[in-house]
């Protein structure tokens, strides 16, 4: 049996790098967005931040704010043909 090679954040030097200009401190008003159900939300990674961070693969997608999960949300989002349910925290969504 083989070894799978390589972590969550493999091949993603370019795809979870900030821009140059946006480097530096976190503001608190992004750890305390609070949003409710069925809002709209854009799942944009902050890569300072690897608490409660989705898989690469659904990074820059639009999903809807199912429900809350302790300091983090429930957030649906279409992949293919099938709906899943991600943690995200709040530091990782936006607006949409």
């Amino acid at each position: 049996m083989s070894k799978r090679i390589g972590g969550l954040r493999r091949k993603t030097r370019s795809k979870l790098r900030k821009n140059v200009r946006a480097k530096g401190k976190i503001s608190l008003s992004k750890y305390f967005q609070t949003f409710i159900k069925d809002d709209k939300v854009r799942l944009n990674a902050e890569p300072a931040v690897q608490k409660g961070m989705y898989f690469r693969r659904f990074h820059n997608k639009t999903g809807v704010v199912k429900g809350k999960k302790g300091k983090c949300y429930e957030i649906i989002i279409k992949d293919g043909r099938k709906e899943k349910m991600l943690i995200v925290h709040p530091v990782h969504l936006r607006r949409a």
